[in-house]
C-alpha cells in the first residue's frame, strides 16, 4: 500500500508578528467603522508570526497582477527545488523514480504549470505525469494526498511527488476593507511543502481510505473575485461554523473503514483558524492536544493554505510519537465548502 513519507517544509525569511499586524491595521484603517472587531478577530487567531516572501512594505505597494505574477513565478522557481530535493531524500528516492508530480497552489497562476519546469530542471523523466491543482484552495493539500493514494492504488509500484507552494501575501488587496478581508490579512502566511507517496516501502502513513464531502450550496462562502488587480479573497462569516456539518462526514469515512473518528492515535487537520480546530475537537470528542500539530503550524506560520497539512504532518514526524500500527486521520478544508479526508496507519520498517 502507498505510504506518505516525511514532508519537507520551508518558509521565507521575512517575518511579521501578530503585534506588528495589529499595529499595521490601526495605522492603515484607523477610521474603519469595524476596526475594533477586526482587531479582536486578528488577536484571537492564535497566530504569533507569519513568514512572507517579500518585506511587508513591498507587499503593501501592490504593483498589480502582472508584476505579482512575475514575482510568483520567480519565487516559486527559486524556492521549490530545494524543498523537493529534501522530500525526495526523506523518501530515499531519486527524481527518475517519480511517476507523477501533483502541484497545488491557489495563490498564483502559471501555464504550463510549474510541474513542466520541474521536470525539465530537476532530472525527472519526460514520461512523468503532471497533475496541477489550482482551485481547491486550502483543501488542496488533502486532495493531493488523496489523488496520490488513488494513483498508487491504480499503479501499485508508482511513486508520487506532492508539492504545495503558497504565497498568500501576493493576494493582499489594500482596497478590500470587509472584516473578512481584514481578518485574512492577519491570518495567512507564505510557505512551501513537499512530500512523496511511495507505492512500495517507506516510513510514514500507510494510506488506506480517502473520501471527500462538499457542504451543499456553500460555494460562495470561500471564493476569489478575479479582477484586474488580481485575486480578491472573499470569506463569509459563516465559514468558522462549518465543522458542525463537516464532522459527520469525517466520522462517516472512518466508519466505512470500521474506525471511530474520535478514537484515533493522531490527527493531521487543516489549521484554518482556532475555531475550526476547537469545534472539530468538540464534535469528534477528542482532547485539544489531539490537534497540537495543527495548532503549532497556525501559531508559528499562520494559515499557509494547502501546505498546512504537510507542515502539521512534519511535526508528527519530528515528535516521534507515532508507533507502528497507530491509526490516524488527515483532513483538509477549503472552498466548496469541501473536505478532503484520508485515513491511514503508521508504518515503520524493521
Amino acid at each position: 500500500m502507498a505510504v506518505l513519507c516525511r514532508p519537507a517544509v520551508a518558509v521565507p525569511d521575512h517575518v511579521i508578528t501578530n503585534e506588528e499586524t495589529l499595529e499595521l491595521a490601526r495605522r492603515l484603517h484607523g477610521d474603519h467603522p469595524q476596526l475594533e472587531l477586526a482587531l479582536r478577530l486578528i488577536e484571537h487567531t492564535g497566530v504569533r508570526k507569519r513568514h512572507l516572501i517579500q518585506p511587508i512594505d513591498v507587499v503593501l505597494e501592490h504593483p498589480g497582477l502582472a508584476a505579482r505574477s512575475t514575482v510568483y513565478e520567480a519565487e516559486s522557481k527559486a524556492r521549490v527545488p530545494t524543498v523537493v530535493r529534501q522530500a525526495l531524500e526523506h523518501a530515499q528516492l531519486e527524481p527518475q523514480q517519480i511517476d507523477l508530480i501533483i502541484y497545488v497552489s491557489c495563490t498564483g497562476f502559471m501555464m504550463p504549470s510549474l510541474t513542466a519546469w520541474l521536470i525539465n530542471s530537476m532530472d525527472f523523466r519526460p514520461q512523468t505525469r503532471q497533475m496541477p491543482i489550482a482551485q481547491l484552495g486550502c483543501a488542496a493539500g488533502g486532495a493531493a494526498v488523496n489523488r496520490a493514494h488513488d494513483f498508487c492504488t491504480a499503479y501499485p509500484e508508482a511513486n508520487v511527488l506532492i508539492v504545495a507552494c503558497e504565497f498568500c501575501s501576493l493576494c493582499y488587496q489594500p482596497t478590500d476593507l470587509g472584516v473578512g478581508s481584514l481578518l485574512s490579512n492577519g491570518l495567512f502566511g507564505d510557505g512551501i511543502a513537499a512530500a512523496v507517496v511511495r507505492g512500495e516501502g517507506g516510513t510514514g502513513i500507510r494510506l488506506e481510505r480517502n473520501g471527500s464531502y462538499l457542504i451543499p450550496n456553500t460555494e460562495e462562502w470561500i471564493s476569489y473575485a478575479i479582477r484586474p488587480t488580481g485575486f480578491h479573497f472573499q470569506l463569509d462569516k459563516r465559514v468558522p461554523g462549518t465543522m458542525e456539518p463537516l464532522s459527520p462526514a469525517l466520522q462517516e469515512v472512518a466508519e466505512q473503514h470500521q474506525w471511530n473518528a474520535g478514537k484515533l492515535d493522531f490527527y493531521i487537520i487543516h489549521a484554518g483558524g482556532p475555531r475550526i480546530l476547537d469545534d472539530l475537537c468538540r464534535f469528534l470528542d477528542v482532547p485539544p492536544e489531539a490537534f497540537r500539530f495543527s495548532r503549532a503550524t497556525l501559531t508559528e506560520y499562520g494559515n499557509i493554505a494547502s501546505a498546512v497539512v504537510l507542515d502539521a504532518l512534519g511535526r508528527l514526524f519530528d515528535e516521534q510519537s507515532a508507533l507502528d500500527g497507530h491509526r490516524g486521520m488527515l483532513a483538509g478544508f477549503g472552498p466548496g465548502i469541501t473536505a478532503e479526508i484520508s485515513l491511514g496507519t503508521w508504518v515503520a520498517p524493521d
